[in-house]
């Protein structure tokens, strides 16, 4: 066995979550560009496909009854109702990337996190929570996109401060101070988890050898 052979891994399901305004979005895009060992988990939803979205790239398009033969056939990982739709990780494609050593992440809040902690491997599992650094802050933020009415605003204040709530369950947390800061920050932790001594196989192996060395 090589030295190379002793970093082969399994993948991490990497959850990024924060309030909407808080960066996660910027930050996820940054680590896809930047890391081709990390993919974008793809979502089974049965809303129908807009204008320029694509099967399988996008979303995986299904039926109400199939969304419900996913369910029954625990071929997802999690799944939940937005707006009268469905939506939910198949199970399938996130254990063939973990398996072939790539990083998956999902674009879930608080309570899709505790589905995955309880369908899948813990081990598996690395729960990253972003915060602004302040509740202007993050006002400001949602202001100055341009994108949500005075409404749509208040709302989605209210709503940061039910996730905020969660952070405690989560494993690492981080405040987006400062972008840049924060992505090293972000990949620091996705460095040492991918080190970590159960996501690497061989490893129990070259040390039976180095143990069988000195017999």
């Amino acid at each position: 066995m090589t030295v190379k052979s002793v970093y082969s891994r399994r993948g991490l399901m990497l959850v990024i979550s924060s309030p909407s305004g808080a960066g996660k979005t910027t930050l996820t895009r940054r680590l896809l560009a930047e890391d081709d060992e990390i993919v974008m988990s793809v979502s089974a939803t049965t809303r129908e496909a807009r204008p320029g979205e694509e099967h399988g790239k996008d979303y995986f398009f299904v039926s109400h009854e199939r969304f419900k033969e996913m369910i029954e056939g625990d071929e997802l990982l999690e799944h939940a109702v937005v707006f009268e739709n469905r939506y939910g990780t198949p199970r399938g494609p996130v254990m063939d990337a973990l398996g072939q050593g790539r990083d998956v992440i999902f674009d879930i809040d608080w309570q899709g996190a505790q589905q995955l902690d309880s369908s899948t491997r813990a081990i598996d599992l690395v729960r990253i929570f972003i915060l602004p650094p302040s509740v202007k802050a993050l006002e400001d933020r949602l202001k100055k996109r341009g994108q949500d009415t005075e409404e749509t605003i208040r709302k989605r204040m209210a709503q940061a401060e039910a996730e905020i709530s969660h952070w405690a369950e989560y494993d690492y947390v981080l405040v987006n101070d400062d972008l840049d800061e924060t992505f090293e920050s972000l990949r620091n932790i996705i460095r040492a988890e991918r080190l970590h001594r159960e996501r690497r196989p061989g490893l129990s192996e070259f040390v039976r050898n180095l143990q069988a060395e000195r017999q």
